[in-house]
């Protein structure tokens, strides 16, 4: 339980780096959209860096047995699904659709775990399913407030990434990799063609 409260607290941390780009914004400190996508494309890269030390060259730091699951032990880790579809939204959406869909991941997700029973459903519960909404749902607001249908629509898909397992295979999507890409595709389809 204690392994699993510091992932949920690192996690969480994501949600940081929408505040160093919020922060920067506001106080004019340099920090563009432009540049922002780079610094997530650095972090990406190293990310998927740290990932093939640990599967390929055996690099194993004791932070891995604290921040990964059993199951990651030998495949590519959530950590790295989490930078990857951050980045990707960066890169793909404008910064009011990019940013809520992060912090769905980063702040969303964890949530949504608290109250969920960790079982292996393929469809989770009700009570699940209503708290990632309405938490996405929040944190889209403010990001989205001339959109409310967006808003909608962006905390609909962070729900279906978290609360719906898709398997390709014998291969279950990490929901670390749909939600932010979910949610900001349903978002941008919304805002690009449904009438206001």
């Amino acid at each position: 339980m204690a392994d699993e409260l510091k992932r949920r607290l690192v996690h969480s941390s994501g949600a940081g780096l929408v505040a160093l780009y919020l922060l920067a914004d506001y106080f004019e400190l340099g920090l563009t959209w432009p540049r922002f996508q780079v610094l997530m494309v650095v972090l990406a890269v190293g990310t998927i860096g740290l990932e093939f030390l640990r599967l390929q060259v055996g690099l194993d730091w004791q932070i891995y047995d604290k921040l990964t699951r059993d199951y990651e032990q030998d495949q590519f880790a959530g950590y790295g699904y989490y930078m990857v579809s951050m980045t990707v939204a960066v890169l793909l959406f404008d910064p009011q659709i990019a940013l809520p869909a992060m912090l769905m991941l980063a702040i969303g997700d964890p949530i949504s775990g608290a109250v969920s029973d960790d079982s292996l459903k393929f469809v989770k519960g009700p009570k699940v399913l209503v708290t990632m909404f309405v938490v996405s749902a929040i944190i889209a607001a403010p990001f989205l407030f001339e959109y409310p249908l967006a808003v909608l629509a962006a905390a609909l898909g962070a729900t279906i990434a978290d609360g719906i397992k898709v398997r390709i295979g014998d291969y279950i999507v990490d929901d670390n990799l749909t939600i932010p890409i979910y949610a900001s595709l349903l978002a941008w389809v919304v805002i690009e063609f449904v009438p206001v």
